[in-house]
């Protein structure tokens, strides 16, 4: 039933056993600030009987003074008997900008309520009013506080996580990569173009880029250009109109709209068809793009990480790749160092793998033996970082108190060897120079024969000067 002042009293009232208990109100609590004593108690023993933790305050002095992070939702009088809402209001909100305030109004004072709700104030309500719709509204509210500082510790976590304490490594270039990742993460440079071979960490150090930036707050975009086809990968991109498609039963956002205020992450950018390449390119200098179909102009801030393991310029050479568009990539551009070219390195990402495992695995594994880091600071690495990571998780299978050689089956005669002193860059160079000859130089067959592809092998063969008559350059 509904009283004289409007208020609603429940049939069992406070004094019964309440319907909802403190594991679903979750402990929230809700300050009430009016002077008229009657609408507070009513407003406190409710919410008490709801399950909430209640704080009171008849003045705009009290109020402040019993307000603190901790709370989750006020419910606040527009007239205070020693200052306005409005100025107790943004108090509070210049305190803890995620505070949620609903306003108390009588009917005269709505258009004060409306200011206050432009500054952000959550929502209004006049008395007399509704007992049990205010508290549908005070959980509905405590709900979006709740979900909101969710998001921020997320997000903070996220930033916590993807710091530039993840480009580990004390080589002098990496060192020098993490100098570079700082200074572009604290500019506004809208594109940065990353390159490196495969396993190197180029969406690391992306996402590094990102949540050490001012955009961390929003969402980190990816998608791969090799794993989908033109048309695809562009309604991936600029998302699609109503009807282009005969699945386009709705409009659809694409990544650059969904990013707005944020990061997007281009993976081999290298295999974009050369169409693609053009819309892209247009957005880069424009900021605009039309959704396939539209054609509306959309407007969005977003900054793009692009990532190569090729030689772009040797691309665009061949015509498989726009000079403009290269150009407009290669302003800024971060090269991420292979693993041969960094050994030093190798035993600390090792022990930072070690230690990255015994948490997931939950073990307690005390390093490896002197022979299992001489023999990995040997090997060659070809999938760099990528590989090390996954070498050192398969070895942490082992049920051992310390690695040692035999916990890395897969590449244990190869380590062995390593650990013996053999040149294990001597003995791949051999096995590229029996390749070509076997294949007559034919640099395909001789990948084949390999086991590698067409790349690796010319790779190789740039790297120790070889000659595809199939004789190696002198020792």
């Amino acid at each position: 039933m509904i009283d004289m002042l409007g208020r609603t009293v429940a049939a069992d009232s406070p004094s019964g056993e309440s319907p909802s208990d403190s594991t679903r109100t979750g402990n929230a609590t809700v300050l009430v600030v009016d002077d008229e004593e009657v609408i507070r108690s009513s407003l406190v023993e409710r919410l008490s009987w709801e399950g909430y933790r209640t704080l009171e305050a008849g003045t705009g002095k009290e109020a402040l003074e019993q307000f603190a992070d901790g709370v989750d939702l006020v419910l606040l009088d527009c007239r205070l008997p020693d200052t306005s809402g409005l100025a107790v209001f943004r108090e509070m909100r210049r305190r803890d900008p995620d505070a949620l305030v609903i306003l108390l109004t009588a009917f005269s004072r709505v258009d004060s309520a409306v200011e206050m709700m432009k500054e952000g104030a959550y929502h209004y309500t006049t008395k007399p009013f509704n007992l049990d719709e205010m508290i549908l509204l005070a959980r509905q509210a405590i709900e979006m506080t709740r979900l909101r500082r969710d998001v921020k510790a997320l997000r903070a976590n996220q930033t916590q996580s993807w710091g530039l304490d993840r480009i580990v490594g004390c080589s002098p270039a990496m060192q020098a990569v993490r100098d570079l990742l700082e200074k572009i993460a604290a500019s506004r440079t809208s594109t940065v173009l990353l390159i490196g071979e495969r396993g190197t960490g180029k969406e690391l150090a992306a996402k590094v880029l990102h949540y050490t930036s001012d955009r961390a707050a929003g969402p980190f975009l990816s998608v791969s250009c090799s794993t989908l086809t033109a048309t695809l990968l562009e309604r991936e991109l600029f998302g699609d109109d109503r009807g282009t498609f005969t699945d386009a039963r709705r409009q659809r956002r694409g990544l650059l709209e969904s990013a707005d205020g944020s990061s997007v992450f281009l993976d081999e950018i290298e295999e974009m068809a050369l169409g693609s390449q053009a819309k892209l390119l247009r957005f880069l200098e424009e900021k605009t793009f039309r959704r396939l179909g539209g054609v509306e102009e959309i407007h969005v801030d977003v900054r793009m990480f692009a990532a190569t393991n090729k030689d772009l310029e040797e691309s665009v050479e061949n015509g498989r790749f726009r000079e403009d568009l290269y150009y407009r990539l290669n302003a800024l551009s971060v090269r991420l160092p292979p693993l041969r070219d960094r050994v030093d390195d190798i035993p600390v990402l090792a022990r930072h793998y070690i230690d990255l495992f015994n948490r997931e695995f939950r073990k307690q594994v005390r390093g490896a033996t002197p022979e299992v880091f001489e023999a990995l600071g040997h090997y060659p690495w070809p999938g760099n970082v990528r590989e090390l990571r996954n070498t050192v998780e398969q070895a942490m299978l082992a049920d051992v108190d310390r690695l040692t050689l035999d916990d890395f089956p897969a590449l244990s005669p190869r380590l062995r060897l390593a650990a013996r002193g053999v040149n294990l860059e001597q003995l791949e160079q051999d096995l590229v120079v029996q390749a070509l000859e076997r294949a007559r130089g034919n640099q395909g067959r001789a990948a084949a024969l390999l086991g590698l592809n067409r790349d690796q092998v010319r790779y190789r063969i740039q790297k120790f000067g070889l000659s595809t008559s199939c004789r190696s350059a002198p020792r």
